[in-house]
């Protein structure tokens, strides 16, 4: 007796998505994947925005990195160890009141990550 073709294989999702979709028309289903496409793309490029975003509001200036190379101090990453060669800057952190540093700052997955660079004022060195 010929059952026709086979069932797909369930992805690894959670139950509440599943049983729902299970009981959808195909049609239903071709708009589920439309969206879900859709709204994938947008999640992306809002990430790349927000990321831009927050860059750009802690992105040290021009200014900032030429005291930097004045002071010997190098603003190339890959003079570092640890740090990306592409999407890491340089930002300004406050680890107590009024003791600010020099920090490399970048995106990993999903946490951020920093390295040590120098004390904005070579005296809290």
């Amino acid at each position: 007796m010929d059952t026709g073709p086979g069932k797909p294989s369930t992805p690894d999702l959670p139950d509440y998505i599943v049983n729902p979709l299970e009981s959808q028309s195909p049609e239903r289903l071709e708009q589920v994947v439309e969206y879900a496409a859709n709204l994938a793309a947008w999640k992306r490029a809002k990430r790349k925005h927000d990321l831009e975003q927050k860059r750009a509001e802690e992105e040290i200036d021009g200014q900032e990195l030429e005291d930097l190379e004045d002071r010997g101090i190098s603003i190339d990453p890959t003079d570092y160890e640890d740090v990306p060669a592409s999407g890491a800057y340089i930002t300004i952190k406050e680890t107590k009141p009024d003791y600010h540093y020099y920090y490399w700052q970048w995106r990993d997955g999903k946490s951020w990550k920093n390295e040590y660079i120098g004390p904005v004022n070579p005296r809290e060195d």
